[in-house]
Parts: C-alpha cells; sequence; structure tokens
C-alpha cells in the first residue's frame, strides 16, 4: 500500500534568492521523484496565506495523509496558529528550511514549528525536501513495524 506524505511549502516564491535558482515547479519535481522512489504518494502544495497552510494541515488526516513535510518560511518565526495545528494533527512532521536558520539573522533562529516537528532539515538547499521525505519514509517504516509488533498475538 502507497502511503501517502502531504509536502507543504509556504511561500516559496518562483526564485527564491536563497534557492539556488531553483523554482517552485523543480522543488515538485524532486519531491515528486523523491517521493515515486520511496514508495510514497505526495500531495505538494504552496500558499503565501497562513490561514490556508493550517486549513490544509487540520486537513491532513482526513486526506490519509500519514505524514508532512513542510517549509514554513516566514510563517516558522511568526505562526503560532501553524504550531498549534501541526501538534493537533498527530502525524509524524518534517520541518525544511533551504537555508541554515541558525546562520540567519538573530529573529530567524527560532521555529515554532520546530515544537511540534519530529525532525528539522535546515541549510542543505532544495535538496533537503528530498531528504525530509527519506525521513519521513524511515519514521514511517519504523511506525509500521511497531505496530505490528502491537498486533501480534
Amino acid at each position: 500500500m502507497v502511503r501517502p506524505a502531504a509536502a507543504a511549502s509556504k511561500g516559496a516564491r518562483a526564485r527564491a534568492p536563497h534557492s539556488g535558482g531553483a523554482t517552485l515547479d523543480d522543488v515538485e519535481a524532486l519531491c515528486a521523484e523523491a517521493a515515486e522512489e520511496l514508495g510514497l504518494a505526495i500531495d505538494f502544495r504552496q500558499t503565501n496565506s497562513e490561514g490556508e497552510l493550517i486549513t490544509w494541515v487540520q486537513e491532513c488526516r482526513g486526506r490519509g495523509a500519514s505524514g508532512i513535510v513542510i517549509n514554513p518560511a516566514g510563517y516558522t518565526t511568526t505562526s503560532i496558529g501553524l504550531m498549534d495545528a501541526l501538534l493537533a494533527v498527530g502525524l509524524p512532521i518534517v520541518e525544511v528550511h533551504i537555508t541554515n536558520i541558525h546562520r540567519r539573522e538573530e529573529f530567524r533562529q527560532h521555529s515554532y514549528v520546530s515544537k511540534a516537528a519530529t525532525g528539522v532539515i535546515a541549510g542543505l538547499g532544495t535538496g533537503g525536501y528530498a531528504l525530509a521525505l527519506r525521513a519521513l519514509a524511515g519514521i514511517l517504516a519504523a511506525r509500521g513495524d511497531e505496530e505490528e509488533e502491537d498486533e501480534a498475538p
């Protein structure tokens, strides 16, 4: 069975200055390729609206998502609502940042999303998305093994 993963990317402009020239379409293609290799279905979305992003997170369970890969971009440091939605959804979450947020301005070094994240990948460029999907696949596989052990007689 294919295990779906939801990937949400907030505010990734067509050519963000720190994306190494990659477009949003490039990132989506990279995620689709990585997901296919890992046996994951993917729902790749991008929005500049905080409310829409929160709604997508809240809908993940109903859409059958097994986990979330998210680049919260500017909402990393500002959105308590996004943090609350991620905490409430009860799915494994991998937070991705194209840049190393810890090498940037001090105000960018705090992440509300990290409070909800299972893991964080930062500073590895757009390739961080593929690494995040690989990490999510590993988390899901480990959980599947645990569920099978729990169901054994």
